[in-house]
């Protein structure tokens, strides 16, 4: 029997126009309405991620920047895992010498350091797998994040660094150069105390070893007496694998590579075919019987 599912946002929850749909939304309050206890597990940053639950009303604990940190559904925090200033230096350093631009989640928020960079990186981004061929939408939801606070602008990282009353969470780098990031992610490998994983094949996302979503999955349900059997996982992508790893029940997308289905019990629709309700209502209806 299902006690908790745990679901991932970019690629599983939303969908190609980055929005919750009715049918996700409505299994999800059934799920909840049934006494299933349901907790979003993303690499967003905590203000990325509640602003899309928040237009779906939907109320659920958040797990954010990979399981980097724990939110209530009131937005509290309840703990959080940051990088160490060393592992930071090596993982900026390999970074740099790639050539490859990144943005900074801390417990104060996400940075970009390159305004410009970020809206080309999230425009290439959306055009490519999202919002399809429309430029100005595309346009419109990359400068949103600026607009909004939900990413801030500064002008070194060196200021998030030094600051004491901010930890780091995550480094995420982009490229549309293959090459480039598998070069990045081999010296990456390399280094200790850090998960190495990602989120999108344009991306690489580094936070502390102890941050991830499937160690920060167990942790959540063990506080509330369920087991890792009674729970299910839904993702599409390389962060999720920690959670297929750990869970009884773990759902692909049906837009997820074929590598991450491989880790998988079951593959549901995609993110367009409202994939994340088709594995839920699944889920209950076996409860049932």
């Amino acid at each position: 029997m299902i006690k908790c599912i745990a679901i991932d946002m970019d690629g599983t929850l939303v969908n190609s126009e980055q929005v919750v749909s009715k049918e996700n939304a409505q299994a999800i309050k059934t799920a909840q309405k049934a006494g299933v206890e349901v907790v979003i597990a993303t690499g967003r940053s905590y203000e990325e991620a509640r602003y899309v639950l928040e237009e779906a009303g939907l109320h659920t604990y958040l797990i954010c920047a990979n399981g980097a940190e724990l939110r209530n559904p009131q937005g509290e925090k309840q703990y959080s895992v940051g990088m160490t200033m060393e592992s930071i230096r090596e993982v900026e350093n390999i970074f740099k010498k790639f050539q490859l631009y990144f943005e900074v989640y801390t417990s104060e928020g996400t940075y970009s350091n390159d305004y410009e960079k970020a809206l080309s990186v999230l425009m290439d981004i959306y055009l490519s797998a999202s919002l399809k061929d429309n430029y100005e939408k595309s346009l419109e939801a990359a400068k949103e994040r600026f607009n909004s606070g939900r990413v801030k602008l500064i002008e070194e990282y060196e200021a998030l660094f030094q600051d004491p009353n901010k930890d780091i969470y995550k480094l995420l780098a982009f490229s549309f150069d293959e090459e480039k990031l598998e070069q990045a992610k081999i010296e990456l490998v390399k280094l200790d105390s850090i998960a190495v994983s990602a989120s999108g094949k344009e991306n690489i996302e580094i936070n502390d070893e102890n941050a991830q979503k499937g160690i920060a999955v167990t942790s959540f349900i063990q506080e509330r007496h369920i087991s890792l059997e009674e729970t299910m996982a839904i993702g599409d992508n390389y962060n999720d694998v920690s959670m297929f790893q750990r869970v009884g029940r773990a759902v692909a997308m049906g837009n997820a590579p074929q590598e991450i289905k491989e880790f998988a019990h079951i593959v549901t629709g995609t993110n367009d075919e409202h994939g994340v309700a088709q594995a839920i209502l699944n889920a209950l209806e076996t409860v049932k019987q």
